[in-house]
C-alpha cells in the first residue's frame, strides 16, 4: 500500500453517471448558484447566507441531507489525505452548468482516538493550509451535533462561512466530525500561502 501523502488539493472527480443522487445534489448545487453568482465572499457574504439560507431553510437542509447521502453511497469525500479522519473529494469542476464553480467536499473529525487513549487534549483537527484567490463559500454539514469548523470570522457550526479574495488559512474542525462543502469561484485555490503571510485588508 502506498502510504505518501496526498499533494495538496489532489482528488479525483466523481463520476456522476455511477451516481444519480450526486448529479440531483449538483442539480440542487446549480440553483444556489444562480442565487449567489454575482455576490462577492467575504464577511457580508457569510452574514447573509447564515440570514437567508441558514439550518432550516430549504438550500441549506437540501444540500446536507445529499451530502449525508453522499457518503453512505460513497461519493463524497473517497480520497483520505490524513487516514479516514481527513478525507476530500471532488464533485464538480468549474463549468457553465456551475456558473464556473467548483464543488469539493471534505471531511474532518477532530476526535483521534490515540490521543484520547494516551490522556492527552487536542481541542481541533488543522487541514492543509491553502489560499482562496478569489475567495470561498462553504457550507459547514455537521455529522456531530457539537462539530464546528473555523472560518476567517470564528467558529462555525451549522451554517455558512465565506472567507473573501486573497484570504489564507488552515481548515480547522474541533468538536467531532464534519464536512466542509466548498464552492470556489472558477475553482481557484492554491497551496502556496504560509500563516506567516499577511491577510487582505477585507476578508
Amino acid at each position: 500500500m502506498d502510504n505518501a501523502p496526498v499533494p495538496p488539493g489532489q482528488s479525483a472527480v466523481v463520476d456522476l453517471s455511477q451516481y444519480p443522487s450526486a448529479q440531483q445534489f449538483l442539480n440542487r448545487c446549480t440553483e444556489f448558484f444562480d442565487e449567489v453568482i454575482n455576490l462577492t465572499p467575504g464577511k457580508d457574504l457569510e452574514a447573509r447566507l447564515n440570514k437567508e439560507h441558514g439550518p432550516g431553510t430549504p438550500y441549506y437542509e437540501d444540500l446536507c441531507r445529499y451530502i449525508r447521502q453522499g457518503l453512505d453511497e460513497g461519493w463524497v469525500a473517497a480520497l483520505e489525505v490524513d487516514g479516514k479522519r481527513y478525507r476530500r473529494g471532488k464533485i464538480a469542476e468549474p463549468s457553465e452548468a456551475t456558473r464556473f464553480f467548483s464543488v469539493t467536499a471534505v471531511y474532518m473529525d477532530s476526535e483521534d482516538a490515540d490521543a484520547d487513549k494516551a490522556g492527552e487534549e487536542r481541542p481541533f483537527f488543522s487541514g492543509q493550509y491553502h489560499k482562496h484567490p478569489y475567495g470561498e463559500i462553504n457550507c459547514v454539514v455537521q455529522l456531530d451535533d457539537t462539530a464546528q469548523l473555523q472560518g476567517m470570522n470564528g467558529w462555525q457550526g451549522a451554517g455558512w462561512t465565506s472567507p473573501g479574495p486573497g484570504t489564507h488559512h488552515y481548515p480547522r474542525v474541533r468538536g467531532g466530525r464534519l464536512v466542509a462543502l466548498f464552492f470556489l469561484p472558477a475553482g481557484r485555490i492554491t497551496y502556496d500561502a504560509s500563516p506567516e503571510m499577511a491577510q487582505p485588508i477585507s476578508i
